[in-house]
């Protein structure tokens, strides 16, 4: 049974000028599809053909008074190294496990991840790095007291507070994605879009972007709003090994200031002052060594040391390359009870605004990060 129903704080609808938020500089279509506030009445009561929201506590807040310091270093353990890669503690006899494609995305079916082990936590960090992205069935994740789920994301890392993103009240360290029942704002969009596809890795612009990372449906629309996620690791495997190698040394600036002044735009609010940071295009994997593309066109300004048209010119390839590679995309269908786990590492990802119905999509994500991006040496294979 879905929790009852607790008071939530929200700000009202605010009045856009549409010609102002046309001319926002480089705010991205990911960025002008996440509301800054919802129909709190259509939410907790229900109207106009919608019920009300079954998990009222996961409703966003956005509290102008929760201000945090700039995030401090910290020293991440990568606990996918431990793992026992015959994942007897995670997938043991009898579990269902159905693979996607040949190189990204798996589901599984027949266990819980909240009662996991640590053993069985460390071999789950593992399998996901190796498999991109899996979606796990028929999960309790969404029952559990905030306090648990959140217990038990932060074996894999500290808890990122996102900048600028609705929250459940009192815990800011849960990302919500939400778009409220009766929310036919995405008609405005494609009124001057083709598409809703927004390729990204989270909050790149971080110096310590997450590793692996977790997503939870609360509620879905009857059909639609599927995840996108393209592997990362084997887009840079496809590439020549000349132009491997001229990747490997090259590092690109991930910025976080157009995110909040989107935000602030629209009326939200401002946690933490933006960052830019200076990450490897070519990253490595700590647990699998795998090398992966790290670079993507909502976070990513420029190349360092190349002039703005070489640059330019390196990244629309590289974007260009992600977004085209449908072999070796996957993509992931929601149903209740669905917990999708990804590694931000080594994968990019998208959702999908494609319904038309005004149902509600509403998930919660925990966002563990990770090490500082690094590369190791390129090295041609035989």
């Amino acid at each position: 049974m879905a929790p009852s129903a607790v008071e939530t704080i929200t700000v009202p609808v605010p009045e856009v000028n549409p010609v102002k938020l046309q001319a926002a500089h480089h705010r991205g279509v990911y960025k002008e599809l996440a509301p800054v506030a919802f129909d709190k009445e259509a939410e907790l009561v229900g109207k106009e053909g919608f019920e009300a929201a079954k998990y009222p506590h996961y409703l966003p807040t956005w509290n102008p008074e929760q201000k945090y310091p700039a995030l401090e270093p910290f020293e991440h353990y990568e606990h996918g190294k431990d793992a026992d890669t015959t994942y007897k503690n995670l997938l043991p006899e009898g579990t269902a496990i159905t693979h996607l494609t040949p190189t990204i995305g798996t589901e599984v079916r027949g266990i819980q991840l909240s009662a996991l082990t640590n053993a069985g936590k460390d071999e789950l960090a593992r399998f996901v790095a190796e498999r991109k992205v899996v979606a796990f069935r028929e999960q309790d994740f969404a029952d559990l007291p905030i306090e648990e789920a959140l217990k038990f994301g932060e074996y894999f890392g500290r808890h990122h507070i996102h900048p600028t993103s609705g929250s459940p009240e009192g815990f800011p360290e849960i990302h919500l994605v939400h778009r409220s029942a009766g929310d036919n704002s995405v008609n405005l969009f494609f009124a001057n879009r083709l598409s809703s596809v927004a390729w990204h890795s989270d909050v790149s612009y971080e110096q310590q972007p997450p590793g692996t990372t977790f997503l939870y449906i609360l509620e879905k629309p009857e059909t639609g709003g599927d995840t996108l996620f393209v592997d990362a690791v084997e887009a840079y495997n496809r590439l020549s090994p000349l132009f491997q190698e001229r990747l490997h040394g090259l590092k690109a600036t991930h910025s976080g200031i157009e995110q909040v002044n989107s935000a602030a735009a629209r009326g939200g609010i401002k946690r933490r002052e933006p960052v830019v940071n200076e990450h490897p295009i070519i990253r490595t994997h700590p647990a699998t060594g795998e090398k992966a593309i790290y670079v993507n066109p909502q976070f990513t300004r420029e190349i360092v040391g190349l002039k703005k048209e070489e640059s330019d010119t390196l990244l629309k390839f590289l974007y260009d390359h992600l977004a085209y590679g449908a072999d070796f995309q996957a993509r992931v269908k929601w149903e209740p009870g669905t917990v999708v786990v990804w590694d931000n590492r080594v994968t990019q990802h998208s959702a999908l605004v494609d319904w038309k119905d005004g149902q509600r999509r509403h998930l919660a994500r925990i966002t563990p990060q990770a090490e500082r991006p690094y590369e190791t040496p390129f090295q041609a294979k035989a």
